[in-house]
């Protein structure tokens, strides 16, 4: 679909044990003693639908979002995976990124280009029906379209990229086709509409509200609907819908159950969950060996960053931002995340591509070096002088700068701890404000931090469209608020090249300039890593695959 905002980084395999002291990179290239390209391997049992049992349930830890219309702006990744349990999955991918189209909704598919413009004709599938009786035709797709393109402020879409370069969305030969014709090329346009919304919920109101901590089954499709939806426990089911048209789902019920991640990981050691997120070495180590549980893991494309808000004053100032990012130690950081862990990966070098895909550059690399002897030169020429407690002092102001830290797990606190250590030396005073883990959207979506540690999990594999969500400083998903209108200019202008070889040039290149603007740094990867009762088919490690609700179940 997009790429989807994480909340903080407790889904991850990580050390919850590790001193919190700075320490020099071992080596000039900026890697984390890994290998030069992260893993691409996937680990979810693929069986093939005749090969799941009929009925059983599949419960897991989780709930709903405060904004469910992924969509929208302020959604996070539960978004995007509640979404897909009662709503289109029209689109989906293999592990590697190779685009399927789902029959149920798109029985036909044609691309064209035509004197350098590109022409999608999407003919839907005849049964294809809302839950409320109204059928999914081209209006469908009109209406997603529109709500995304950006051309009307009152909606917070997340992403116009690509939208905004469709110049008409029309009736085909009947109103169960839909033909969308571009401004030039889009090779990424299955990205637009691997979902798609019900025209009722595309106005402007309902668009931003309506799925405020609600659903709205009678707008979705698909072999599954809502079942329960507690907004007291945070707990909600989805079960068959019996107005599919297609296959039936294999499961009874889908069952998410709001619990903590330590206490996930009690819950499926008991029994009570199917599926569980490794969340620490000491979860991994109470996870492996237990009867009837395999440990699934693979590659992962999620990618956390520091994020640093250009908009406070302390960090407004270029140079204080630069000396930060030369005082940061990024392989320690990954070695806090992975210590006793059997996992290596390179250290991330660009939001929008994974050294797994073909065209990435290490961006990162060539721009943001490590270099502590650097920073107090970089603050000295900017006027930051050593006060008589180290910390540097201008114009009668201390160079204090806030890390908001979300719970209390003790590896979040390991993170926070060498992060205040490593900036000290330069005179740096970090101090650690702590936050709710409930409260993580709002204080990104109201930029109430100075810097901060959040993620992105990319939901499709075009991930150069997504150059100007993390980097335009007109969009609202650009948590730093840097940039500048030529930088803007030229990263739109990525948009519009066809060739993909050509695109992945331009970004590369366009990337470098924005991280030069010293707001937003990333730091680590990950593996994805999970706990799952024997038998659970199609669920743990798939990078971009999706699998579709109907093919999750258990195996004969």
């Amino acid at each position: 679909m997009k790429r989807a905002r994480l909340v903080p980084p407790l889904a991850l395999v990580a050390a919850v044990s590790v001193a919190a002291t700075a320490c020099r990179a071992p080596a000039a290239q900026d890697t984390a003693d890994g290998p030069r390209t992260a893993s691409a391997a996937v680990d979810y049992n693929p069986q093939p639908y005749d090969k799941l049992k009929d009925g059983g349930t599949y419960t897991t830890a989780g709930t709903f979002d405060d904004q469910g219309n992924p969509f929208h702006v302020n959604a996070t990744l539960t978004a995007a995976r509640v979404w897909a349990w009662y709503n289109a999955d029209a689109i989906t991918y293999t592990p590697t990124g190779g685009v399927r189209y789902n029959p149920d909704y798109y029985s036909d598919v044609k691309v064209t280009v035509d004197g350098g413009h590109q022409k999608v004709v999407l003919t839907l599938n005849p049964k294809a029906t809302f839950n409320d009786g109204t059928p999914i035709d081209w209006r469908a797709i009109e209406a997603t379209w529109k709500a995304n393109n950006g051309s009307r402020k009152e909606f917070g879409a997340a992403s116009t990229d690509g939208y905004d370069r469709i110049t008409a969305v029309d009736r085909g030969k009947d109103a169960k086709q839909a033909v969308i014709r571009f401004r030039g090329v889009n090779p990424a346009w299955p990205a637009l509409f691997s979902t798609f919304l019900h025209p009722k919920a595309a106005t402007a109101g309902n668009f931003n509200t309506a799925y405020v901590k609600k659903a709205h089954p009678e707008w979705g499709a698909g072999p599954y609907t809502v079942g329960s939806w507690d907004t007291h426990s945070g707990n909600l089911s989805f079960v068959r819908n019996p107005r599919w048209w297609g296959k039936k789902g294999k499961l009874d019920k889908r069952v998410y159950v709001n619990l903590e991640p330590t206490a996930a990981v009690n819950a499926f050691k008991n029994g009570q969950l199917d599926y569980v997120s490794a969340v620490d070495a000491e979860s991994l180590e109470q996870l492996k060996g237990l009867k009837g549980t395999e440990i699934r893991s693979g590659g992962s494309p999620f990618e956390y960053a520091l994020n640093f808000n250009t908009r406070s004053p302390i960090l407004a100032d270029k140079a204080v931002r630069k000396a930060v990012v030369e005082s940061v130690d990024r392989p320690q950081i990954a070695r806090i995340q992975f210590q006793g862990l059997d996992h290596k990966e390179p250290l991330p070098g660009s939001a929008v591509l994974y050294s797994f895909q073909k065209r990435y550059e290490d961006n990162v690399a060539a721009v943001l070096k490590y270099a502590p002897g650097q920073a107090p030169r970089t603050l000295d020429a900017a006027g930051w002088k050593p006060g008589p407690d180290g910390i540097r002092v201008k114009n009668g102001r201390k160079l204090e700068i806030g890390y908001t830290l979300l719970g209390d797990d003790p590896l979040g606190k390991a993170t926070a701890g060498a992060l205040a250590a490593m900036l000290k030396p330069a005179g740096i005073h970090l101090v650690v404000k702590k936050g709710d883990d409930a409260d993580f959207a709002k204080i990104l979506n109201e930029h109430r931090f100075d810097l901060i540690l959040s993620g992105n999990r990319s939901m499709d594999p075009f991930g150069t469209r997504y150059l100007c969500d993390f980097y335009c400083a007109d969009r609202d998903s650009n948590l730093t608020g840097a940039g500048t209108p030529a930088l803007d200019k030229a990263i739109r202008a990525t948009a519009g090249l066809a060739d993909l070889g050509e695109q992945a040039r331009a970004v590369n290149e366009v990337e470098r300039k924005a991280l030069a603007q010293y707001a937003f740094l990333p730091l680590f990867s990950g593996p994805s890593t999970y706990g799952v009762k024997k038998g659970l088919a199609n669920v743990g490690a798939t990078i971009f695959l999706s699998p579709l609700p109907e093919t999750v179940g258990w195996q004969k």
